[in-house]
């Protein structure tokens, strides 16, 4: 099992763990919240300790480029490529093309911006063991959308995303993935938290939706968008509550 755990930590993160080939990784996709816990634990308790000494802004800031670092921002890339490939008019072929393109358009950018800063003020907003709980679990539904994606949408074309997708149709390792998420939840997010996780599920189904309309499915840059998004939409529930 530390294996596989470390096969997918080494994908979703920029500290090498593990050898394992995509195929491997993708096997273990239901992985994925496992590693948002470890994530949310290392960034949560960051937080929760410049809390107690630092102003709330400065803190926010701290922790977004610290989990950008650690993430490698592979998934805002995603999330630049999503919107590029949103705001382009024409075919799903023409969509998929521009969110391949190597530069990044105004669309991408103006996502990358506004993202940073609705994480940036919602992290402020909060401080103490409050901060550490709303960083861990907004992490860990932030990968858990990624399985669930991966579960209900299927793949706009084939490529490197092709085998996450495949794997995730089984469906005992979407449940498995599920009880992963769900527990953290239960034991610190009280009600607030199963908001948190229903309006997860709802985002989700709705990119899905969404991403099947504009490209005929779910690539490695939608999964990506999801993780962000995700995350974003967790961080100001759990402030706005």
């Amino acid at each position: 099992m530390l294996k596989q755990i470390g096969s997918v930590f080494s994908f979703l993160t920029i500290i090498p763990t593990s050898n394992s080939d995509l195929n491997s990784i993708a096997k273990n996709m239901y992985l994925f919240p496992i590693v948002g816990i470890v994530i949310g634990l290392v960034i949560g308790s960051l937080g929760y300790g410049l809390s107690l000494y630092l102003e709330p802004l400065v803190v926010s800031l701290v922790v977004v480029a610290s989990l950008a670092v650690i993430t490698g921002i592979h998934h805002t890339d995603g999330l630049a490529d999503f919107a590029d490939g949103l705001m382009t008019k024409g075919t799903k072929e023409k969509k998929r093309k521009a969110m391949k393109d190597l530069s990044v358009g105004s669309a991408g950018i103006f996502s990358i911006v506004l993202y940073a800063i609705g994480v940036i003020i919602a992290l402020s907003l909060s401080s103490g063991m409050e901060l550490f709980k709303i960083i861990l679990l907004s992490e860990i539904m932030a990968k858990f959308s990624m399985v669930l994606m991966a579960g209900l949408g299927n793949s706009a074309s084939i490529g490197s995303n092709s085998p996450f997708m495949d794997s995730m149709k089984d469906k005992k390792r979407l449940l498995v993935a599920g009880i992963i998420t769900i527990i953290p939840f239960i034991i610190l997010g009280e009600m607030n938290g199963f908001i948190v996780f229903a309006s997860g599920i709802v985002l989700t189904m709705f990119l899905v939706g969404l991403s099947t309309k504009s490209f005929g499915g779910i690539t490695g840059d939608v999964m990506g968008a999801s993780n962000e998004l995700t995350r974003l939409s967790s961080l100001l529930i759990f402030v706005s509550l």
